[in-house]
């Protein structure tokens, strides 16, 4: 195993599964780093069981037993994804310039964490990247042999970013209907099925009809052209679906993706450029719906 000191905080976000969060805590804990600021929501009121789950999910960070500073942002009430995930994060980046993010379904491999800190230190200052991502989902394909690549797509199971990128998140979407009646989609996407997709998406986000803060920040992302770099192989498991899941509760290929090493030293591309060829593979696979959604989205935007 590849060991690592890490300077970099990290951020963790908490909510109630002792068994995932155990598992996540325990490879941040090989990383040692020296900041964690922990981000937990509140029980549901309509879930009597859940208080305890949190209660165990939260003794979980009384384990750190490395020198290390610990900062807890705790909801006593349930704040639900959207509004708890984005005022922990506010705080994160309130609170530290730069930070790598782990929810509590996300096991990275031990690489993931040098990875995430050596690339926000080279891109600390270029306003072209929003953040880093521990994740890939080509299934090996590949266009060179460079350490990584970019993309115009956020993944955020396992990623890292800085306050400079944050601050450029709106949970409430108040620039959708110029984006949108504007037509900056296409200039974006090009595709049409691709500009009926997000454009539902980015819909339910505005209206309130999703709880979720991370349509959001793929929003913020687009709004300001920014790209993420992606690893050439995949670093982060998503340990979490299943039926106990707030989002992930339907197994597909993308849950429990086996976490490869990252290859030191890092080869860095000599240009930043959108690998198109990728970000439209997982456009097709990831991002299109199917086409029953698809004609379902085509009449409502008709109307």
């Amino acid at each position: 195993m590849l060991k690592y000191q890490l300077k970099t905080p990290v951020a963790f976000i908490i909510f109630n599964r002792p068994e995932t969060t155990e598992r996540v805590f325990a490879e941040i804990a090989k990383a040692r780093p020296q900041k964690l600021l922990v981000i937990a929501d509140g029980p549901r009121a309509d879930c009597p069981e859940e208080a305890e789950k949190c209660r165990a999910v939260r003794a979980i960070i009384n384990k750190v037993d490395w020198d290390c500073e610990v900062l807890t942002n705790y909801s006593d009430v349930n704040l639900g994804c959207k509004r708890r995930i984005s005022s922990g994060l506010d705080w994160v980046f309130d609170t530290v310039e730069e930070a790598i993010i782990l929810e509590d379904d996300c096991l990275p491999d031990p690489t993931f964490f040098r990875f995430c800190e050596e690339l926000l230190e080279k891109y600390r200052d270029d306003e072209r990247i929003a953040m880093i991502s521990g994740d890939n989902f080509q299934f090996g394909r590949r266009r060179t042999e460079y350490s990584y690549y970019f993309s115009r797509y956020p993944h955020i199971w396992g990623w890292a970013s800085w306050r400079r990128a944050w601050k450029n998140y709106d949970v409430e979407m108040k620039l959708w209907p110029e984006i949108r009646d504007g037509g900056w989609l296409r200039d974006l996407l090009k595709s049409t099925k691709s500009v009926w997709y997000w454009r539902y998406i980015f819909e339910k986000a505005y209206n309130g009809k999703k709880d979720t803060w991370d349509y959001q920040w793929t929003f913020s992302c687009w709004t300001q052209n920014a790209l993420t770099v992606i690893p050439s192989v995949n670093l982060v498991s998503n340990i979490g679906f299943g039926k106990n899941a707030v989002h992930t509760n339907i197994k597909e290929k993308y849950a429990d993706m086996r976490a490869e090493q990252m290859k030191y030293p890092i080869l860095h591309p000599q240009y930043v450029v959108q690998d198109s060829k990728a970000d439209s593979r997982l456009q097709s696979e990831m991002f299109s719906g199917s086409s029953l959604l698809l004609r379902i989205i085509y009449r409502t935007l008709r109307k």
